[in-house]
């Protein structure tokens, strides 16, 4: 018969093993507060250099220092600025670049038509820039013109509720339009009489064309650019695009000095083709990409005698 061996104390195992870990612990806090120490204690080579400098009065010539090469100078470590600069991702370009990667609609216009106008607000951007329409490129043109100021206009009051619960920080005014495309001949008429010529602030001027329900602060400022991309234009009762046409091209004229761009999408079609070159002149016709056209008007009143298309 198979005799059980002598089964051994279970407390005296764990005191060996606790006691082991102990001493463990106690040699591995000891060699890391020696090796602190001696890194607090030891000079920095500058500290040395000065103090050898220092105690070597005895020697009556003091060797010239040699100037260290380009390549084994270390470059120093550049300091903080007293104000750090802010490197986060501006608002307005989070907030597009989530809302146009977890949606699958895109904007209205084309990448080749969008990059007309990217440019422009490249090189002048933070600016004013005053949109005829609120759409689903709205947040992008915030996004494109960051630290100026963008306004949309739309004439869809529900559509402004449904956008801003989306995007509360687009700064939009519902406007209200009162023709019909179905007029635009003759308002094209209308605008060729010499009062349509004269440019003045559109409040007080006496073209038909001119918009004057906006509210006062879209007359105050100076545009730097202004697209026109609504109201709705595609059918006979539509309000048309004759008026904002009209009206971008008098706010870019009656600006006190400097020029104004001028967009203006969906040129295949008639009012949007004879108003632009109408209203806007082929003169000042910069490019055309696609349907989208591009007008840069100066100021008409930094020099008297100006005619209205060049």
């Amino acid at each position: 018969m198979r005799s059980n061996p002598k089964p051994q104390s279970p407390f005296n195992t764990k005191l060996i093993l606790i006691c082991a870990f102990f001493l463990l612990f106690l040699l591995l806090v000891i060699s890391t507060t020696s090796t602190f120490s001696k890194q607090q204690i030891r000079p920095s080579p500058v500290s040395e250099s000065h103090s050898s400098s220092s105690n070597s009065t005895d020697d009556p010539i003091e060797e010239p220092k040699q100037q260290p090469s380009e390549e084994s100078k270390p470059v120093a470590c550049p300091s903080l600025p007293l104000t750090p600069t802010c490197t986060k991702t501006p608002p307005s370009l989070a907030n597009a670049l989530i809302h146009y990667a977890t949606t699958n609609i895109t904007p209205q216009q084309t990448l080749k038509e969008i990059s007309v106008s990217a440019r422009v607000l490249e090189k002048k951007s933070p600016c004013n820039f005053l949109v005829f329409g609120l759409g689903h490129d709205s947040l992008m043109w915030t996004a494109l013109n960051h630290g100026g100021r963008t306004v949309f206009l739309e004439e869809d009051k529900a559509w402004i509720e449904q956008i801003k619960q989306k995007l509360p920080g687009l700064e939009a005014y519902h406007v209200e339009y009162e023709t019909k495309v179905h007029q635009a001949d003759d308002l094209l008429e209308t605008g060729m009489k010499e009062e349509c010529k004269a440019v003045s602030d559109p409040r007080f001027s006496k073209c038909d064309l001119a918009l004057k329900g906006f509210p006062s602060d879209i007359y105050d400022i100076e545009w730097d650019l202004i697209m026109v991309d609504a109201p709705t234009g595609f059918h006979d009762e539509a309000p048309g695009r004759m008026n904002a046409i009209y009206t971008a091209g008098l706010m870019a004229r009656n600006r006190e000095e400097g020029e104004t761009d001028v967009f203006v999408h969906d040129v295949n079609r008639v009012v949007e083709d004879k108003f632009s070159k109408a209203f806007l002149c082929e003169g000042y016709l910069r490019e055309q990409q696609g349907i989208l056209r591009h007008f840069t008007i100066p100021s008409h009143r930094a020099r008297s005698g100006r005619p209205f298309c060049p």
